[in-house]
């Protein structure tokens, strides 16, 4: 079996929603012969980049005795059924164990269609890669009970602040859409050392750069040519001596510390986290940026301190402009 085989995550999917994650759906490819269900199936958990190690033998087969392994009209496989180039197959995956993230997540606002939540640090905005069950998808899915819980946009796993998640399928569309046309306003702070200076008296301090991220690789990196990034600074202020003690509490002795207030105007991944570095001082606990650390040793204690503050967009029920706020502490946990 090569790696041409086609993950096909958006469909009516035939299994429900379990635990708050999603099935998963698996086209075999055109040009490769048919193949036993159960060998596919075995297949696809054995290239799983993050494996369950008790995801063995005895949990494939069970996974057929309770006929959970099935086509798109919900139609079980035996393992000995063969399937055809092409067929969909849907199955759950077992998710590695993931070491529990340590913060709470704040409920901002809630009403018959919406969810609006104050996501704390660390924890993902739905599941991808190693992070599944650690997500705040699943946990508000879980925690809620309902399964049509879905992000209307995405915050960066290591910033915290305001998330909008859609209750109403019928309204997701028009949520999804506010975000990418960009017509919703964002404010962050992020707390770095001081740099004075930094704003202008007579006209706004804009950073621009052009970014550029690969797949699979972890930073982000700046690159010549023509600019798809631009960010506000809005305000620097001075953090007070008790939040200073707070933040040397937690990360040692520092410089000292400034709450920078930043208004981005597009939406690149880790753009603030760059323009903070190059145009400022990089972001305190920010383990990408200006070095890269080992991200598989994750220290909990000490968060990167970047918060999406308010969130202001024109409600698509009512027509009216809605501000949302996280009330998390920049410098604090």
């Amino acid at each position: 079996m090569s790696n041409r085989v086609v993950q096909k995550p958006k469909a009516t999917a035939p299994l429900p929603i379990r635990e708050g994650l999603n099935p998963s759906r698996v086209r075999l490819p055109l040009e490769v012969n048919p193949i036993k269900a159960i060998d596919f199936v075995e297949y696809l958990i054995s290239i799983q980049r993050h494996r369950n190690p008790i995801d063995d033998q005895k949990a494939l087969k069970e996974r057929f005795d309770e006929k959970l392994v099935v086509d798109s009209l919900g139609n079980p496989f035996s393992p000995e059924d063969m399937v055809a180039p092409g067929t969909d197959v849907w199955f759950y995956r077992m998710p590695a164990y993931e070491r529990p993230i340590p913060y709470k997540i704040h409920i901002i606002h809630e009403d018959d269609d919406i969810l609006v939540i104050d996501k704390p640090p660390y924890l993902a905005t739905m599941p991808r890669g190693r992070h599944i069950t650690e997500t705040a998808l699943v946990k508000m899915r879980v925690q809620t009970g309902n399964n049509d819980l879905t992000p209307a946009h995405r915050l960066d796993r290591l910033t915290s602040g305001v998330l909008v998640m859609v209750k109403n399928p019928a309204l997701r569309g028009a949520f999804q859409t506010i975000f990418a046309r960009r017509e919703a306003t964002k404010t962050y702070e992020a707390i770095a050392d001081y740099i004075p200076n930094l704003i202008s008296d007579t006209e706004p301090t804009i950073w621009e750069s052009r970014i550029e991220k690969q797949r699979g690789v972890v930073q982000a990196f700046v690159v010549d040519g023509p600019v798809n990034t631009k960010t506000r600074l809005v305000s620097v202020t001075p953090v007070s001596d008790t939040e200073q003690a707070e933040l040397e509490a937690l990360h040692g002795p520092l410089a000292p510390q400034a709450r920078y207030v930043l208004a981005p105007a597009t939406g690149k991944t880790h753009q603030l986290r760059i323009h903070m570095r190059d145009f400022a001082a990089p972001i305190l606990g920010d383990p990408l940026y200006p070095v890269l650390h080992d991200v598989d040793d994750e220290d909990y204690t000490t968060p990167m301190h970047l918060i999406a503050r308010t969130l202001t967009f024109v409600d698509p029920r009512t027509n009216e402009e809605t501000t949302y706020t996280s009330t998390r502490p920049t410098g604090s946990l």
